[in-house]
Order: structure tokens, then sequence, then C-alpha cells
């Protein structure tokens, strides 16, 4: 039964490894598709090798999400596979409206509910959760700061040159920003579900400490880049056309500080949401050309997700820890 239960786990986290490869896609990609500097498939092959690489960025993150979130030694694989239900729930239904969820939140919340449930207030550590809200100031001030001022930036150093040659100039550079931004979501997103398939390994009695297995770091990336393969165009269609229409200098801006801003966090083991970071840098970015240039209902549309992510997973995890540890 062990190994079954184990096996199941196992399964959920890549299922959900692939949900957030394939739903998180549009963060390293919408931008230069939205200002048509590459193709569209050109885009999703960069960012699979983007995500995938970036997951062999350090441990901090996986480590932060495996051993300061809630107390290992208070759960079980049933909490494990109970937080990790929401996650594929949540965000392949909010997929399919072109809503772009985050896989951080939800992992969290499912954790908190499913640790709850489990072990109550207790499974909780307060040490991990000062980190996510650290997380949260990264995501959204740094992001849209960082969008806005990098933004500026540009357009006062494109400002009088030949539109057509800077926007060339600019594309080039939007690649490898691109590059950049969907390494930056390997090394924060894909090191969170490394930090739960380890965390199984762990509860499992497969490893006597808290160690991230290379094997490991390998299968979740790979699974991982297999769901940013997918694309998901209607994430791309609704971030990066129908908030903002980018023009490349904004696209260049946004993508750089989101990639900026979740690399310091993955550095010091800060799990964040890289859906929150790119959509607030590419809302800085797009103020550059004044408040009227963001489609503030698309805004109000996609904080709405965000903020029913973290109660709605919570009550799934609870509900399912419940349910699965009452049944056994």
């Amino acid at each position: 039964m062990d190994d079954l239960t184990l096996l199941f786990v196992v399964t959920l986290i890549l299922a959900a490894e692939f949900v957030n490869g394939w739903t998180d896609a549009p963060n390293a990609i919408a931008t230069v598709v939205a200002t048509k500097a590459v193709k569209p498939r050109t885009a999703v092959c960069l960012a699979v090798l983007g995500n995938i690489s970036g997951a062999f960025y350090g441990r901090a993150v996986a480590q932060t999400i495996g051993t300061e979130i809630i107390r290992p030694e208070a759960i079980n694989l049933v909490t494990l596979g109970a937080a990790l239900v929401g996650i594929i729930i949540w965000s392949t239904a909010a997929s399919f409206f072109g809503i772009p969820t985050s896989e951080s939140h939800a992992l969290l919340a499912g954790l908190a509910g499913a640790g709850l449930a489990t072990a109550g207030p207790a499974a909780l550590l307060l040490a991990g959760w000062k980190k996510i809200l650290l997380g949260l100031v990264i995501s959204v001030l740094f992001g849209a700061g960082g969008g806005f001022t990098f933004g500026w930036v540009l357009k006062m150093l494109v400002g009088g040159a030949p539109r057509n040659k800077a926007n060339r100039v600019i594309n080039g550079l939007q690649i490898i920003a691109a590059g950049g931004m969907a390494f930056s979501h390997g090394s924060n997103d894909g090191q969170k579900f490394i930090g739960i398939f380890t965390l199984s390994l762990v509860l499992a009695g497969l490893l006597p400490v808290f160690q991230v297995q290379p094997w490991v770091i390998l299968i979740c990336s790979v699974v991982m880049g297999a769901g940013t393969s997918v694309g998901g165009w209607r994430i791309i269609e609704k971030v990066g056309t129908k908030m903002v229409k980018l023009e490349p200098d904004q696209g260049l801006a946004a993508q750089t500080a989101a990639a900026v801003s979740i690399l310091f966090a993955s550095s010091l083991g800060v799990p964040l949401s890289t859906t929150h970071t790119i959509n607030s840098a590419i809302m800085g970015a797009g103020t550059t050309r004044g408040l009227s240039a963001v489609n503030w209902g698309i805004v109000k549309e996609l904080a709405l997700a965000w903020l029913f992510t973290f109660p709605v997973c919570c009550l799934i995890g609870y509900l399912t820890a419940w349910i699965l540890t009452r049944c056994g």
C-alpha cells in the first residue's frame, strides 16, 4: 500500500508539474509572441529549453518548499497528494478561459489546507510563510516597478532613433530576455515541485534526510518542459495582446524586470509567483505610455483569479486530505 501511495503521489506531482509548464509557458513567451520578435513555435522551443535548464539552478527554493512550509514530521504522503489536487483542477479549469493562475500560490494553499486537515495549525512553519510574504513583495513591487523603470529608460534611449532600426535591435534583445525569463521560471517554479518530489521520498522512507537528487531534477524539468511545449495559447493572447498592446521596448522591459526579480528570489530561496511577477512587469511597462494603455478590465479579471486561488486551493486541499484520512 505504501508503494502504491507513493506511486500515486508522484504521479500527481508530475501531473501538477506538467500543468505548471503548460499554463506558465506564457510567462516566458507572451511578450515576444505579442511583439512578433519570434514565431510562436520558436518561442515555445525557447521556453522549453529555458525551463529545463533553469530547474538545475540551485536548490534553495526546493529546500524552502520541502522543509520550511509545513512540518515534515507532522504530515504524510496523503497530505502531499491532497495538496496537489487543487493545482490540477484549478489551473486546468482557468486555462480554458485564458486566465493565468499562480501554480505557486495554488501549491502553497494546497499544502496549507492539507497540512491543517492532517495535523492542525502546528503543521505550518512560520519561517517559510515569512518567505512567501517576501515573495509577494518581490513579485508585485519589483515586477511592476522594474517594468516601469526599464520601460521608461528604454523609451528615453530609443525615443530619437528610427523606429524600424530600433525595433530590430530590441527584438534581438527580446529573444535573449525571453530565454532569461524561461530560465528564471525554471529556477523558481520548477524547483517547487522538485522540493515536493524530494519530500515525498523522505516521507516514504526512501531518503533519510531531505536532499535533492539530480535524477529528481531531471525528471521534473523534462516533465515541465513537456508541459511548456503545449503552449497555453489562450493565456498568451490575453496576457500579451489584450491586457497591454506591447511595443517591442515594453516587451523587453517587462521580460528583463521579471527575470531579474525571479532570479533574485530564487537565489534567496524565496518561492514567488512567476505569473504575478511577469504580469506585474507587463503592467508596469505598459504604463510608460499612460494608464490608459493598460486594459484594466483584464487586470481586474486576473486579480480576481489570483485572489480566489489561495482560498479555493486551500479548501480543496483541506477537504481532500480530510476525506482521504478518514476513509483510509
